[in-house]
């Protein structure tokens, strides 16, 4: 692929990403008026874990994209291997769900609404083939059904929410139907994506590929603790007293939240990017360059950002989501600058991910996570001083930790060539 061609690819996706983030929002602002502050609390909580099992079948659309590229550079199609995958990450994600629909878990989770258990158990499915579809059109070249298919998705959520609030379905689960119906937004793009796929010849063992993916899984699972996961992870540390005080964080959490949603289909792109790299003579110096670069435009983002959000953060949620939110301009401050440095940590975790090196993907996220729930469930503060300062440090720290894992990875790679 030509850097031409690979700009324009960048462009197509660009492109998709910001209208489908576009249509994500108006989500969010409708539940916020149509719900109670506490049931939107709850509504946030199942938006959290059907996005956290988004965040955790990342891998998914990762692996088959390096596949999918791997198999271009050798001029044949991808083969079954891409099959299993698929149905490894269905069955992980679909045993995930039961054991979140067990009462004594979805009451937890979801008290009176237990029927969002099933939604998300339907959801994690159809996420797992909607992942395996856009990594195979993605490593094929294939960016305008790709860019298609991440617009549809966003597309049938933000269509039907609109539907339901007009025909006055407006509780929390016919909105978390609608949610849930996106991730099917597969099925039109099904049989281009059949097409890029040779379902007979050599597959990789079931074992090799299970234990590959269980590996990638889990470290994208710790990923999604920090990211759309956080408002149910809190939520377990919350009393029933600290929701309504919650309510306008994690508003404005799932809102800071919604670009990194979108993150997914450039992390794709880059696995197979770093393949092709990787096969150039200068592809090391190249990519050095490019994490340069991107780390020192991502504190500039982050601190830009955050400034912004400290002024007028708390009057842009109680414009959008009504007079009931309330969040402080340090928090949203504090949201901003972990969502910029998340994505940045998300991005290197992509190359190492391109590198097959899930062991150092899984010590990156384990140290993320471990600090977000550390500083969540031992500050001695109120909960939301808890859940910002939780947010702000995992990142912060696992920017350098990522950088560290990858340029460990490089220096060894030199060596082992030389």
């Amino acid at each position: 692929m030509t850097e031409r061609t690979a700009g324009r690819s960048l462009g197509t996706v660009g492109i998709a990403v910001l209208i489908a983030a576009g249509l994500g929002y108006p989500i969010l602002l409708v539940t916020a008026r149509l719900l109670e502050p506490a049931d939107n609390a709850i509504f946030l909580a199942f938006w959290g874990i059907v996005f956290g099992v988004g965040s955790a079948l990342s891998p998914v659309e990762q692996e088959l994209s390096r596949l999918a590229a791997e198999a271009d550079v050798a001029g044949r199609k991808a083969g079954p291997t891409v099959v299993r995958t698929v149905a490894v990450a269905a069955v992980v994600v679909g045993l995930f769900g039961l054991v979140m629909a067990v009462p004594a878990i979805s009451e937890r989770q979801y008290g009176a609404y237990s029927a969002l258990a099933v939604i998300a158990l339907a959801s994690s499915l159809g996420f797992a083939v909607q992942f395996g579809v856009r990594g195979l059109l993605i490593g094929s070249h294939q960016a305008k059904p790709f860019g298609g298919l991440v617009v549809t998705e966003a597309a049938v959520r933000i269509v039907l929410v609109g539907a339901f609030a007009v025909l006055g379905w407006s509780g929390v689960v016919p909105l978390a139907v609608a949610v849930a119906a996106g991730s099917f937004a597969f099925l039109p793009f099904a049989m281009p994506a059949r097409r890029l796929v040779e379902f007979t010849g050599h597959a990789e063992p079931w074992g090799l590929v299970t234990r590959r993916l269980l590996l990638l899984m889990l470290s994208a699972g710790l990923t999604a603790s920090v990211l759309t996961g956080y408002p149910a992870v809190a939520k377990f540390f919350a009393t029933k007293d600290d929701l309504e005080a919650l309510a306008g964080l994690f508003v404005a959490l799932t809102v800071a939240r919604v670009p990194l949603l979108l993150l997914s289909p450039v992390q794709a792109m880059a696995v197979p990017t770093v393949v092709r790299l990787s096969h150039q003579e200068d592809g090391h110096r190249k990519l050095i360059a490019l994490l340069t670069k991107g780390l020192v435009a991502a504190f500039g983002l982050a601190a830009l950002g955050a400034a912004v959000g400290w002024l007028l953060g708390p009057w842009a949620v109680r414009l959008l989501f009504g007079a009931e939110y309330v969040v402080a301009g340090w928090a949203v401050a504090g949201l901003v600058w972990s969502s910029v440095l998340l994505g940045a940590v998300m991005l290197q975790a992509a190359v190492l991910v391109a590198r097959a090196q899930g062991g150092r993907v899984l010590a990156l996220w384990t140290v993320v996570a471990a600090l977000s729930m550390g500083v969540l469930a031992l500050t001695p503060a109120d909960m939301v001083v808890r859940t910002v300062l939780g947010l702000v440090i995992a990142p912060t720290v696992g920017v350098f930790v990522a950088l560290a894992l990858v340029l460990r990875a490089d220096a060894r790679d030199a060596r082992t060539s030389g």
